[in-house]
Order: C-alpha cells, then structure tokens, then sequence
C-alpha cells in the first residue's frame, strides 16, 4: 500500500491504522492502566508548559515519521510553536517537539527498538518519553548537541526528570498516579 493509500483508508476508517514502510497496522485498544498513564503524562506535561508557547496533544493526531514510509499515533504529542501538518486536512503532524509511549506488552519491543529508531529521524523532535505500565520505569531520552540522543532512565516514584528543552520537570509520581503496579516478579 502507498502512504497515498493509507492516509485514504485510515481517515475514512472509524478505527486508527498505523503506517510502517508499505504495512497497514491497525490499533488496537490499551488497557486501564494505559489509559491512566497516558493521560497523567499529558497532564504532567501541560501543567509543567502551562506558561510557553507549547500544546500537548492526545493519541488521535498522527504524526509523520517519514513522509514515504512511516505515519505514527504516539500516546502523546508535544509540538511548540506553529503545528506544521502534512497537508490541508491537518491531521499528521510534521514537527513535533515531545513524543510519549506507554509500553504494552504486545508492542514493548517495536516501540522500544524500531519504532523509537525512526522516532530519532525525525528532525523536530528534541525529546522522547518511553514509560512502561507495568512498573515504574521512564527511558527519557533526549537528542543533544550534534544531534546525539542521550538517555535517562526514572524508576522510582521520587524522581523528577528535566526535560531541557522545554524547561519542565516531569515528576514521576504524577505520571503514576493512581495507578497499581503489580508486584515484580
């Protein structure tokens, strides 16, 4: 399938469809703890850009990986400035700042190695926040000078983690609020 295909079928689709290099990928539903984290992290995030020039947006908009071969839904979207949409229908996103994933078992590896890879070609985007839902654990990592990605790891509740470029603490337990972790195994 073309990405000119895909964009048709997916937005005249009731349900949400991924692209990955010529493979439609539907979305499927996450589970209540999913749900709360994402939402947390995307309160946490608006109230720590409360005061710039930022939106934090949810996981309906879709966001261009690579304009022929990668169209994505992240959990949460941060863009700065004026959004820049793929075309008139500005529902893909070309220059987000900020991407969030919350890990699910049956996706934890693609996110966690392909899918961020490519997350990395994106040239807007300086930060990226992979949380798992299962216990408390956030790879933040975030691209530096020379446009090296550099990694931080937050696993307990009292961390707080500085996203520079945007000038806002994340704090780790408003990401996990709420929410029941099961006991580690």
């Amino acid at each position: 399938m073309t990405p000119e295909e895909y964009l048709k079928l997916d937005r005249n689709s009731e349900l949400r469809h991924e692209y990955v290099f010529g493979e439609v990928v539907p979305m499927v539903g996450g589970t209540f703890q999913h749900g709360v984290i994402a939402v947390n992290a995307m309160c946490a995030l608006r109230n720590g850009l409360a005061k710039g020039p930022c939106h934090v947006l949810g996981c309906s908009l879709r966001v261009m990986l690579r304009r022929d071969a990668v169209y994505a839904y992240p959990d949460a979207t941060v863009v700065c400035g004026k959004p820049e949409f793929l075309d008139e229908e500005r529902d893909t996103l070309t220059n987000p700042k900020l991407l969030v994933e919350v890990l699910s078992p049956t996706t934890r590896n693609y996110d966690l190695g392909d899918k961020t890879r490519m997350y990395w070609q994106i040239p807007s985007l300086t930060d990226l926040l992979l949380i798992e839902q299962d216990k408390v654990w956030i790879e933040y990592w975030s691209r530096g000078p020379g446009g090296k990605w550099d990694r931080k790891l937050a696993g307990d509740l009292g961390d707080v983690l500085k996203i520079e470029s945007l000038d806002c603490d994340l704090p780790v337990a408003e990401v996990y609020s709420g929410v029941e972790m099961r006991p580690v195994e």
